[in-house]
Formats: structure tokens, sequence, C-alpha cells
């Protein structure tokens, strides 16, 4: 069964794809001034989403502002549905804490195209794969989303006592009582179970964490072509001699006829440049070390500065990139890519001797783990990168047909 027919038999009575992102846009803007805005259903012409009680409850739950210690800060702060449930703005890391006065120390990633991921494990040639967050740390998304909860940087709640306290004065806590019973709220860690399954149904039932409604989904039911930028683009992101971005971020549709994902969930180790707009990173001794920063992990040297592989779903659409938002802009990113070999004196500080600082934010005994042997990491200073600037917009054109909610003119 292709992943497209799999998502259709969830609990949605029908699709409804174009409403389904527009929705969740206005509800992330609205949330920015504090409207509260809760719906349960959509509808376009005769076309009705209608969620499951527990996956309608979880969507109230991602837009409750009450549900932080700051009353003011809710899962949808940090992954809107504007820009494909993923950072909001520039920040470098949102945040957060009591009075939003405490920086995160990694960008807020995507919450869509995750249904199908796998708790963290190996695989066969040990390879790690699956999990959630940027070092799959979280096995599932209910226990992602309990993360943020009870982080003190984060949503700042000190224990789940004091979660299930702000459920119980939520707007919604009636619906809560009737989806899990009128007891559910006295035993504390059910409750807390309970909030994260429901927030862990809403992004599996809602289309539009999961729509296939893009631009290059169109070209693969062959109801849209590519224009010509786009194809070029396509063909560049697909050849492993070029681009060769689909050896991680898989373009083509599987065996039995899914349309991809654009990741592998796998990892990498990309030597992105440290940002000083993290305030961690003014010591200099703090490294973000990825895989190997995990308690279970930190006897694999081998994995230090390794990071989740995302989607490059949405891509377009995101303020910034990399596990520590570093760039800005899809072109910075691109080229910082082909070019952060070539030219490593444009990401890099220099030494005092005047050599150049390469993956500066990779400890120096680990910086051996950095991805230099696949296309386009294998050039040295000099060489010509692997896209020239006129290629790199081709391949901005392809990406942006990954954009939801594309519609023909």
């Amino acid at each position: 069964m292709s992943q497209e027919k799999s998502l259709k038999n969830k609990p949605v009575a029908t699709q409804c794809r174009g409403w389904a992102w527009l929705r969740g846009s206005l509800v992330s803007v609205l949330m920015v001034f504090g409207v509260a805005v809760l719906t349960t259903a959509c509808s376009l012409g005769n076309s009705v989403q209608r969620l499951s009680p527990e996956a309608a409850l979880g969507e109230k739950a991602f837009n409750d502002l009450s549900l932080s210690a700051s009353g003011r800060q809710s899962c949808a702060s940090c992954h809107s549905a504007v820009v494909g449930h993923a950072a909001p703005n520039a920040l470098a890391a949102q945040l957060g804490g009591a009075d939003l006065s405490l920086q995160g120390v990694r960008s807020s990633g995507s919450l869509r195209y995750l249904a199908t991921n796998k708790a963290f494990h190996f695989d066969a040639e040990g390879t790690p794969k699956g999990g959630f967050f940027w070092d799959g740390r979280a096995d599932s998304l209910a226990i992602q989303a309990a993360g943020p909860l009870l982080r003190d940087i984060e949503m700042a709640n000190p224990d789940k006592a004091s979660v299930v306290r702000k459920i119980a004065n939520a707007t919604w806590v009636a619906d809560f009582k009737s989806v899990y019973g009128v007891d559910v709220l006295n035993d504390v860690d059910s409750a807390f179970d309970k909030l994260t399954q429901a927030l862990q149904r809403y992004q599996l039932e809602d289309k539009v964490f999961q729509s296939f409604s893009s631009k290059y989904d169109a070209v693969l039911r062959k109801k849209a072509t590519l224009s010509a930028p786009e194809a070029r683009g396509l063909a560049l992101f697909n050849d492993a001699a070029k681009g060769n971005c689909a050896s991680c971020h898989t373009s083509e549709k599987s065996a039995n006829g899914d349309h991809p994902l654009f990741t592998d969930f796998t990892y990498d180790n990309l030597g992105v440049p440290r940002n000083a707009e993290i305030a961690a990173n003014s010591k200099p001794t703090y490294f973000d070390l990825g895989l190997c920063g995990r308690v279970d992990l930190k006897a694999r040297g081998d994995l230090c500065g390794a990071f989740k592989v995302p989607s490059l779903r949405n891509v377009a659409l995101r303020p910034v990139f990399f596990h520590n938002g570093k760039f800005k802009t899809l072109k910075d990113a691109l080229v910082f890519y082909v070019q952060r070999d070539t030219h490593p004196e444009k990401w890099y500080p220099a030494n005092p001797d005047g050599s150049i600082k390469k993956f500066d934010d990779v400890p120096l005994k680990y910086r051996v783990n950095v991805n230099t042997k696949e296309v386009p990491y294998d050039r040295q200073p000099g060489d010509a990168p692997a896209l020239n600037d006129a290629e790199i917009e081709d391949v901005i054109a392809f990406l942006k047909t990954l954009n939801d909610g594309w519609t023909a003119r």
C-alpha cells in the first residue's frame, strides 16, 4: 500500500488539501497575537476533514499558550504552519523559559512528514536512523511532545504535575475528560501521557502535516509539469556528480509507489560553521555534539557532530537552516554546501597564523567525522564548486516545488 493511501486510511473522513494548509497558517498567524483559533474540521465545497476526538483535543493543546510557564508559548509558537511547522522567524534558536528570556541551543525543525519515521535505531550496516529531534533522542511524536513542556529553556514547566494543573484550567478540560475519562486528572503521570498522545494523534491525523500537496507531488501524479529551471534543478539535485542531494534527500517514488519524503532519516556531519547568535556558543569550550551528546551514545565518538537529515519538503519556506540556524536564506545554505571546501575562508574564522579554522563548531578531535568524501564535499581549495551560481538558482527553483498547498494557476 502506498504511503498516500495508508494516510488516507487514518480516521479522516475525506481529505481537505488546500484549506487544511490555509487553516493551519491562519492559526499560526493569529496565535502570534494571542488569539485562540480552534477547529476540528475544515471544509472546501463538500469535502470535510474530521479529526478523531483525541486528535481534535491534540489540536487545541498544540495551539494553547496556557500550557507554558510564561503563558505566552505553545507548540505552534515554535512550529508554525506558515513555514511548514518549522521555526516561525529568523532566530537561530527560539526563546523560552518562564519569562521567554532564555534562548535554546538549536533551531526548531519541521514537524511535517514524520508519520512514517521510526524510533532511533542502527540498521543492518550500523547506520544510525530514525528518532525525533535533531539528535533522535525521542522515539515517537508523543515523547518528542513531552520534551518542550518540561524543558527549562522552552515551555519551562517544572514538572508533570504543573502541566496537569494547567490542563485542569484549560478551556478544553471537559473535552480532555470526555476523551480519557472523568478521573483522568487524578493520576498525574497518566494525564501527562494522555496529553502527549493527543498531540501525537493530531500530528498523525491532520492532513496538513502530510498533505503531499506540492507541485512536485502533482508532477509525480502526472497532473503538472516542471518548468525548464525546475527540471534542470531536479536533474542537478539527483546527479551524483553535481548536487548529489538525493543521496540523503530521496526524490523518487519508492517501489510501492510512496511519494518521496526528501529524507532518509539518517544523520550526517556537515561541519556547519559555529553560530555566534547562539548564546551558549560564547563559551569556547561549549560544543553541541549532536548524536554523541546523548547520554546513551556518549561513548560513540565517531557519531560526534552528526545531526538528523531533515526533510526538504517546504524547505523554501524556512527562515533558518541547519541545526544551529547558521544560515538565513536557502541560497546561502546551498552556496555553503558546494563551497565549504573550495572556499573555506568564506565560512570559517582564521587562526592566528592565517590558516583557516575549518569546521570550527566541531571539537578538534572529532573533525575527522565531518563528511569530506561525498560529492559536493570532496573538493579542495582552488577546485571548482560542484555547482555554479546559475545551477544553484535552478536547484532553488526545484526546491520551491516542494512547498505544500500548490494549486495550478
